[in-house]
């Protein structure tokens, strides 16, 4: 739950900085954001989940 969190803060965070510099229209931000919303319902959210807790493990056993 923990990795869930810091990440959706992370990507939220970048995401704030890609709007603040122009590098993304709000529409296109909103597009991603609703694809994250409607992949997390989706089978692959388990799989997606899963790597992601590999990756921070592999990367805090560094």
């Amino acid at each position: 739950m923990a990795i869930t969190i810091s990440l959706v803060a992370l990507f939220g965070l970048v995401l704030y900085f890609l709007l603040r510099n122009g590098s993304l229209s709000y529409g296109g931000a909103f597009t991603a954001a609703g694809f994250g919303f409607f992949l997390a319902s989706t089978g692959a959210a388990g799989p997606i989940n899963q790597t992601a807790t590999a990756i921070v493990q592999a990367i805090s056993n560094l």
